[in-house]
């Protein structure tokens, strides 16, 4: 049964990739040309394909490692999957517009985001038994986070007051998996491999995950033009999900063929 799941998911990659690489050949015969001097259309195209080489890694990695572990590996694929479908869209909007719409990035993390918090309570029911009350707090802290941003950003809220509210969730989510249940069951429960993996994945959270309201504190709240500001954050944004969506899937990954090839 693995088998044959396992080659279907293999099929499946390739065909994903197929069609994601076949936009890059679409836009490749558009007139506009990606220019040696634009460094931000430069960033989306390395962060895509990126992204597209992990979708690949990761969905193809599930053959080395035991069943608990196949979930973890494919969360990982679909966050650098729709990742890469949305920085396909963001790269030739912006080598067309020279702008990237609040709204792509908000869409992509509002599916993105809460799939990496589910990888910290997969990672530790792949160990121990975990209670449904850790899943739901890091989701309602990861929405709570998102949606005070994009109030914010999109302008359907003032600023200051939608950048305290996402402050408030993202300070919940460090909570949980710094002081909270996650951690007392990462610190008690998991091997040392796990906590190890368990470790670096909040630090990516705490600092990783800083940047982006760095971004919005400098672009909304310190009086500069947002416009002006899009250059330095997009560079900023594309090279920070390098951190917070592949090598966060990376450390998964390493945990699960280690503690796999432990069995």
């Amino acid at each position: 049964m693995f088998g044959v799941l396992s080659s279907f998911v293999r099929k499946k990659t390739v065909g994903l990739t197929a069609l994601l690489l076949s936009s890059t050949s679409a836009f490749a015969s558009a007139d506009v040309v990606l220019k040696s001097s634009d460094f931000v259309g430069i960033s989306f195209w390395l962060i895509s394909m990126a992204l597209v080489a992990s979708t690949a890694f990761f969905f193809l990695e599930r053959d080395r490692v035991a069943g608990k572990w196949k979930t973890s590996l494919t969360v990982s694929g679909l966050v650098t999957l729709i990742a890469a479908v949305h920085y396909f869209y963001m790269r030739d909007v912006w080598v067309l517009t020279g702008s990237t719409p609040t709204v792509y990035r908000y869409i992509d993390w509002l599916i993105t985001v809460p799939l990496l918090m589910i990888e910290f309570y997969l990672i530790l029911a792949a160990i121990a038994k975990v209670p449904n009350g850790v899943f739901w707090r890091l989701m309602i802290g990861t929405l709570v986070m998102l949606v005070g941003g994009y109030l914010g950003e999109a302008g359907y809220m003032a600023a200051f007051p939608a950048f305290v509210i996402g402050m408030l969730g993202w300070a919940y989510i460090l909570w949980e998996i710094f002081g909270g249940e996650a951690s007392k069951i990462n610190a008690t429960q998991a091997p040392q491999n796990v906590q190890s993996a368990f470790s670096l994945m909040r630090w990516i959270v705490t600092i990783g995950w800083a940047i982006y309201p760095i971004g919005y504190f400098i672009g909304y709240l310190t009086g500069a033009d947002p416009i002006e500001s899009m250059k330095g954050l997009n560079i900023v944004y594309n090279l920070a999900d390098v951190l917070n969506k592949i090598a966060f899937g990376v450390i998964i990954w390493s945990v699960a063929v280690t503690e796999s090839q432990k069995a």
